[in-house]
């Protein structure tokens, strides 16, 4: 397979970047993958030039593995695996298909935004709750309502 076929993942030059070199289970260490999940992948169609040698036993190249870090930086956008099939079926496809994949990767870039923007949020909460929990409240004194009802409001400080 050409280098544009598998979008250019990378292709550093080295000569055996798409020579078939590692079990699936040295790719699954590698990849953080299960067996199972390379197996799945494959029969998806996510993973569709894994070769085999003479006893018909999977072997992967360095491409196979660029990809994989693909999928992985995609499922963390939250990216459904449908969608990452339809990207593979796109790259397939070749050239004529930039304008769906980039179309897909700037609504996906958007959604990433969204989630930080939401993570930020939450995390603006803890560090107000955080600060709130840090300073020392005054001394409890047994049956001091006072105390008592500070320490609630504390709990019950908005967001």
């Amino acid at each position: 397979m050409g280098a544009a076929t598998w979008d250019r993942i990378t292709d550093n030059g080295k000569p055996d970047y798409e020579h078939p070199r590692y079990s699936i289970g040295e790719v699954s260490e590698r990849s953080g993958l299960t067996r199972d999940t390379l197996r799945w992948y494959e029969r998806i169609g996510l993973l569709t030039s894994v070769g085999r040698d003479h006893t018909g036993k999977r072997r992967f190249t360095d491409r196979d593995l660029d990809w994989l870090a693909l999928i992985g930086r995609l499922r963390c956008t939250g990216m459904s695996v449908a969608d990452m099939i339809r990207y593979a079926e796109l790259v397939r496809a070749g050239e004529s298909t930039y304008p769906q994949r980039l179309e897909m990767f700037q609504r996906t870039r958007a959604d990433v935004l969204a989630q930080i923007d939401e993570l930020n949020q939450t995390l603006a909460v803890l560090d107000r709750k955080i600060a709130l929990y840090g300073t020392k409240p005054e001394q409890e004194v047994p049956g001091d309502c006072t105390v008592a009802a500070q320490r609630t409001e504390r709990d019950m400080a908005p967001l």
